[in-house]
């Protein structure tokens, strides 16, 4: 039997609610076959990271090459990459091995406005990676350094939305947040702005909702789908995730990467 893949490239969760184990869970449920090529272990729980082991470049491209020499995947997932020269290193995979369908969750800003990544690797994850992609999924926080403009309102978001698009010419979905939008994505793909509206759910336990959503975009795109469809499913699928009111660990806790099994309502 032959089926779709994709293959996520981030680093590890132990507790399995972002990160890799996020990525592989949504991948599966929703479809397609999932590989992954991991750039650092964390020792994490929902209470936080309390230890970090990078991957070196040389191991992390061995990683890459098993891959794509073997099982080539049909969507590739980026998630955290927190140095300059794993990233340089993802670049020059994606680009000798022709990969495209590449979905890249930008991970540079939290929501809070703390920085996650050194000055040097915003700057190549900009200049070497994010013009690979299909679409990125920034935050808000996110989408001004990547625009270089306050984003204060739904307008502001379509403006930021096509700024991002010119310098990189890639797809973008702007990720609205608590303040902005609230629950509402804006996906600008360099012909129109397309909304896609969620309802707000009162669940605490958010850990991995963007890791979540651009694993369940790169499969849609590995099936075949259309970068609205993909997105639609992927919002659907992040909302039947936190509405499952999963209630693990003593901090923020994960969702309910597998609602669907329970449901009998796997996405094929």
């Amino acid at each position: 039997m032959k089926k779709k893949t994709a293959l996520t490239i981030a680093g590890s969760d132990s507790c399995g609610g972002a990160g890799i184990q996020a990525d592989i869970k949504t991948m599966t449920v929703n479809g397609v076959y999932a590989m992954s090529a991991i750039t650092a272990l964390t020792a994490q729980n929902t209470t936080g990271v309390s230890d970090i082991l990078e991957a070196t470049p040389e191991f992390l491209a061995a990683q890459l090459d098993a891959v794509f020499t073997d099982i080539y995947p049909d969507a590739v997932k980026i998630g955290m990459v927190s140095s300059k020269t794993l990233i340089e290193t993802i670049a020059e995979k994606l680009r000798q091995y022709g990969v495209k369908n590449i979905v890249l969750d930008p991970v540079m800003v939290a929501t809070s406005g703390a920085k996650l990544i050194s000055d040097d690797a915003v700057e190549t994850l900009c200049s070497a990676l994010i013009p690979l992609a299909a679409v990125i999924t920034p935050n808000i926080p996110e989408a001004e350094v990547l625009s270089g403009m306050n984003i204060e309102t739904e307008a502001d978001m379509e403006k930021a939305a096509a700024a991002i698009y010119g310098k990189y010419g890639c797809s973008v979905l702007c990720k609205g947040g608590h303040q902005i939008s609230d629950a509402n994505d804006l996906l600008f793909d360099g012909q129109r702005s397309k909304w896609f509206y969620g309802q707000r759910i009162d669940n605490p336990n958010t850990h991995g909702t963007g890791c979540t959503l651009s694993s369940a975009i790169a499969s849609g795109l590995a099936k075949g789908l259309p970068l609205e469809t993909a997105v639609k499913e992927a919002k659907d699928y992040i909302s039947g995730a936190l509405s499952a009111m999963l209630d693990l660990g003593q901090g923020c806790g994960p969702m309910d990467h597998a609602y669907m099994l329970e449901s009998g309502d796997v996405c094929e």
